[in-house]
Parts: structure tokens; sequence; C-alpha cells
């Protein structure tokens, strides 16, 4: 039995309890083959709240500092995130990208389903910004469909994404498939990839209803 078996098993009644998760679509998501998962990303818990509305193990990048830690706490921190599906990357310096768009491909073409916030870091005031083409290129590259997905209510109840969450009521809606084959061996293409990545922030702006702000999120919080 894997520890995401386990965590699921222990765990998984315990968040839907507190966070009482209402799931939509999600029978949209394959039961096995590539996917990526793609969404909004509101605060901490939509990592550990979404991968448990899925019927098959879901991976995800998380940093690395999360599984560095020393002592007792950080083998438990460790053993936790790495065993709910999140793989460590060091996202600092240009390296970053490259390495979690890598590790991206990996998965995807070992068959499994890899979710992915295209606005590359949470929002800073509940608004849907401007996606990352990193999404645009896994998708090109694999081949593996994209099914969007919304986190609705996560940060009413850990708002900032720190301090622990109160118990509440979330929705996670999941959209249809969507691929992207007539685009085929023109993932270098910056075009292309804005407008693969601009379609599918449109549908998640769409199943989430937030209001879309055509700028980078991280220069929001910078300025």
């Amino acid at each position: 039995m894997s520890r995401l078996t386990v965590i699921k098993a222990v765990l998984g009644p315990i968040l839907r309890l507190m966070f009482r998760p209402q799931v939509e679509g999600v029978e949209n998501i394959p039961g096995t083959g590539p996917v990526i998962l793609a969404g909004n990303h509101l605060t901490f818990i939509d990592s550990m709240i979404m991968p448990i509305c899925c019927d098959r193990p879901v991976f995800y990048i998380g940093k690395d500092e999360y599984v560095t830690g020393k002592g007792l706490k950080g083998k438990l921190m460790a053993w936790f995130f790495t065993g709910c599906g999140m793989i460590p990357v060091d996202r600092d310096g240009g390296r970053g990208g490259v390495a979690a768009l890598m590790t991206g491909r990996r998965v995807l073409e070992e068959g499994q389903a890899f979710a992915i916030y295209p606005e590359g870091t949470r929002s800073p005031d509940g608004r849907l910004y401007r996606g990352r083409t990193g999404i645009a290129r896994l998708t090109l590259m694999t081949g593996a469909p994209v099914i969007p997905f919304a986190m609705i209510g996560t940060d009413k109840l850990q708002p900032g994404g720190a301090g622990l969450p109160r118990p509440g009521k979330v929705t996670v809606r999941f959209g249809e498939p969507m691929e992207f084959s007539r685009y085929e061996g023109m993932d270098r293409d910056r075009y292309v990839l804005r407008a693969v990545t601009d379609s599918v922030m449109a549908e998640v702006m769409r199943l989430s209803g937030q209001e879309y702000v055509d700028m980078y999120a991280t220069k929001a919080k910078a300025a």
C-alpha cells in the first residue's frame, strides 16, 4: 500500500469533514493515461483538497523547502508532502522553471496525472491572473489533454494562505477535456503557446467565476 493510499485513507475523511468539498465534473478526468489538471490557485490548502477529489493519484510540483527540514518535524513533513504526490523542485533561480517543466513532462510520459497552476503562484487578491506558457509547452510536448479546474472558496477558509484553515465548504469544479493536437510540433512558437495558455485560462475563469487580470500574479505582488 503506497503512502498516497494511506494518506488519502487517513486524511481524506478528515479533510472532507473540515472542508465539505462539493465536487463537480470529476467524471471528465480519464481513469488512465497522461492528463494535465490546470487550475486557479487561491491558497495553500488547494493542493491538499483537489487531489482527494480525484479517483486517481495526482502529482504536482512543490517547493523543495517543504522536504528539506531537519529533525523529526522535517522528516514528517517530507513523508507527508511527497506521499501526497508532491515532487520537490528548487524553483528559485533561472533554471527553476525548466526543472519544473521537465519534471511535469516525465510524470506525463509515465502515464500519470499532473496538476499545475498556470498562474505560477497564489493569487494575491482572489482574482485570476495571466497564465504562464509552461502549461502549453507540456500539452504540446506530450499530447496529454488538459482538464481545467476551479477551486472555489478556499481563500475564505485560509485568507492569505497563512495560518491554520478554518472549517467551511468549498467547491472543486472540473471542466471538459481540452486537446491541442492541431498545434502538434509547434511547442516553440510563442504565439501558439500564448494562444493555448489563454484558452485554458479562459476556461478556468468560466469555471471559477473570477475576475481576470491580464498581468502576471508575481508582478502584481511586487507592485
